[in-house]
């Protein structure tokens, strides 16, 4: 299908309307990265999003949206109580956790050798890859941590209780309920807290490469040349056997609840029915699941950082990227859907933790593998998107693609001095030449007055699943 896109404002395209759809779709592109854009499905399921009911206008994406399952990854959608399985993804509350340190970058504390040493040990602590899991089940009650969230890891003393504050939605979505969960995505999940994933999922010692609002970064405690780590990684197994499970059930109920859906990967339903109610719940129980996740293995990091530095790691702010959340938009509640998108709320709106009230809380962007990162701030424009800016770079090339055409030579050259802890062959498919660029990304957003760059961090070591 052929869709035209209208330039109506600085970086921002409306997608013409077909019969199908009942509300407008706005994408956040330059022409450079609509080239991209084009050649994948993403527009024909953003229109296929406008086209459910309930929905509000407008659908959005980002520009680093790509092809996905259902909703594109970097699209964002509003309902009046439609909640979709598909709107959210396979992989709830895939997310970012950033932690800064005391310490500040030299080439002798932090040199190839030392630098290998750190994440050999964190290697250790922490199982990565696919299905990567504990050898044992930690002492962990796994109804508490998907009921109770971080808060559960605080009574544990896996967690300081200031984190709390740090964390989007202080850690627990209210709505969820274990029982919710199926047997299998319960089973699943019994040793992966703590665990990093495969795919895209990472964690980086970082050294903050520039400052570029002096004032905010200073009240965040952030400066240049400072060391820091970014732990990106979700709700693993757990949240992916509850979208396989509730599209398969959503599927199946369409027709029962007359709701017309153009394909499986969107099926929804609405929040009130019974099932609507147990999918949220489910989806919010994986959400504190994750957030568990990233505070377990920021529990064994900061035992690195003790152990070779005496430095303590302190949390700047950790975000949710794949969730559905009932927030106040337009002057109404609305179920807000983002797959692949950061919530970025601007200074003085009132979902602020209390100490970022005055700046806005970071908004933490990931680049891919040996490229920078970015921690941002939202703007008040920036409520046209429903507060959110993009959750990375996007892919450029499926993993099929980049594996066949990246060579070995190619990655090596880019990834410069960074240090990685697996063979080409294994993380091929994450090379930085699979990704879009970030800064153009980035800056597409900040162009639009949507955001603004607060800091950029630079790779030093990257850990990757496989």
């Amino acid at each position: 299908m052929e869709f035209n896109l209208k330039k109506i404002d600085i970086n921002k395209y409306q997608l013409s309307k077909t019969s199908a759809m009942r509300v407008e779709v706005y994408v956040y592109a330059t022409p450079e990265l609509l080239l991209n854009i084009n050649q994948d499905l993403s527009l024909e399921q953003l229109a296929e999003a406008a086209s459910l009911a309930k929905v509000v206008s407008p659908v959005i994406a980002m520009p680093d949206v790509h092809e996905g399952f259902g909703l594109p990854i970097g699209g964002i959608m509003a309902t009046e109580s439609l909640i979709s399985v598909g709107a959210v993804g396979m992989d709830i509350n895939c997310g970012v956790r950033l932690m800064t340190s005391n310490l500040n970058y030299n080439q002798n504390d932090f040199s190839p050798e030392k630098l290998r040493t750190l994440i050999n040990q964190i290697e250790r602590l922490i199982p990565i890859g696919l299905g990567g899991k504990h050898k044992k089940r930690l002492s962990l009650d796994l109804q508490k941590m998907c009921e109770q969230g971080v808060e559960y890891l605080v009574k544990q003393g896996f967690a300081p209780k200031e984190d709390l504050e740090k964390i989007e939605e202080k850690g627990k979505m209210e709505q969820a309920d274990f029982s919710a969960l199926g047997e299998r995505a319960k089973n699943r999940a019994l040793k992966q807290a703590g665990t990093l994933g495969s795919g895209n999922h990472f964690i980086e010692i970082q050294r903050v490469e520039k400052i570029f609002d002096p004032q905010i970064a200073s009240l965040w405690g952030l400066r240049e040349n400072q060391i820091c780590i970014m732990i990106h990684s979700g709700s693993r197994a757990l949240g992916q056997q509850t979208c396989v499970d509730f599209t398969n059930l959503f599927w199946k109920l369409k027709d029962k609840y007359g709701i017309d859906v153009p394909r499986q990967g969107l099926a929804a339903l609405p929040l009130s029915t019974p099932e609507g109610q147990r999918y949220f719940s489910a989806m919010a129980s994986s959400v504190n699941f994750a957030f568990c996740n990233r505070g377990m293995m920021a529990y064994y990091i900061r035992k690195v950082f003790l152990k070779n530095f005496s430095a303590p790691l302190s949390l700047l702010y950790d975000v949710c990227h794949n969730v559905a959340k009932l927030e106040t938009h337009q002057g109404k509640q609305l179920l807000v859907h983002r797959k692949g998108a950061t919530r970025a709320l601007p200074a003085g709106h009132h979902q602020n933790p209390k100490i970022y009230m005055n700046t806005g809380h970071p908004a933490i962007v990931p680049g891919s593998m040996g490229t920078t990162s970015y921690v941002m701030v939202g703007l008040e424009k920036n409520q046209e998107t429903y507060y959110s800016i993009n959750h990375g770079a996007g892919r450029l090339m499926s993993r099929t693609q980049a594996k066949r055409q990246i060579q070995e030579e190619d990655f090596v050259k880019s990834m410069k001095d960074i240090v990685f802890n697996k063979p080409f062959w294994q993380i091929a498919d994450e090379a930085p030449q699979a990704y879009k660029d970030i800064v153009k990304v980035i800056d597409t957003l900040v162009e639009a007055g949507l955001t603004k760059k607060i800091a950029k961090l630079a790779p030093l070591a990257v850990i990757k699943g496989n």
